[in-house]
């Protein structure tokens, strides 16, 4: 796994790097600000990039400007944004512009080196990575669309996890139930929100979608 890190900051920078290397893994660049990720993506030509949200000149989206412009000079590269703290739009937006190869972590999840390991993994292989966290303070917040109050509390506990990118598999791990269960719940919340099968529609990512814009 090639990695290039795009963070500001040089002790969580050098840390990163530190990390995986540590863990095998192969960090080929990294980088202070966003115009030097971008020269490092082109030379490199990494699988996997690990961005912070803000960084300079104005410290707001540039990350995220240089994530999207990276994957449109790299299609299929994997990306692991990092955040200081939960920030919604962004949440909803990544799965919005579809989920694979996506991950949305806050920075504090780096100092739980197996999550955030995991997480890494996950996302590289084509998955979704969405910080618990985000995902808990979403669930706290008022919804102004009903549909989500029909849903069990063991359903809306599904329903979090696979906002956090997790498989049926992984869910049932999580939960102690079995495969079974875990399908049988994630077919009535497909119901419950009224979410029919379609061709045209992916309903997992329908159902965490509706999820985060009613958080």
């Amino acid at each position: 796994m090639r990695i290039v890190i795009a963070e500001d900051d040089a002790l969580l920078r050098e840390g990163l790097a530190l990390l995986l290397r540590a863990e095998s893994l192969d960090v080929v660049a990294t980088a202070e600000d966003p115009a030097a990720f971008l020269d490092a993506v082109d030379a490199e030509r990494p699988d996997v990039a690990i961005v912070d949200v803000r960084m300079p000149p104005t410290h707001t989206d540039e990350g995220i400007t240089a994530a999207v412009e990276a994957r449109r000079r790299l299609p299929g590269l994997a990306v692991l944004v990092l955040s200081a703290y939960v920030e919604q739009a962004f949440a909803t937006d990544l799965l919005a512009q579809g989920s694979a190869r996506l991950g949305y972590l806050l920075k504090e999840r780096v100092g739980r080196v197996e999550e955030f390991l995991e997480a890494l993994h996950r996302v590289a292989d084509g998955g979704t990575a969405i910080d618990p966290e985000v995902v808990a303070q979403l669930l706290t917040r008022s919804r102004p669309d009903t549909r989500l109050e029909r849903l069990s509390p063991r359903e809306r506990d599904v329903l979090a996890l696979m906002a956090e990118g997790l498989g049926n598999g992984a869910i049932a791990e999580r939960l102690v139930v079995s495969d079974g269960a875990v399908h049988k719940h994630i077919r009535n919340i497909f119901a419950k929100l009224d979410l029919p099968p379609t061709d045209r529609t992916d309903r997992r990512v329908a159902a965490v979608l509706h999820f985060l814009d009613n958080a």
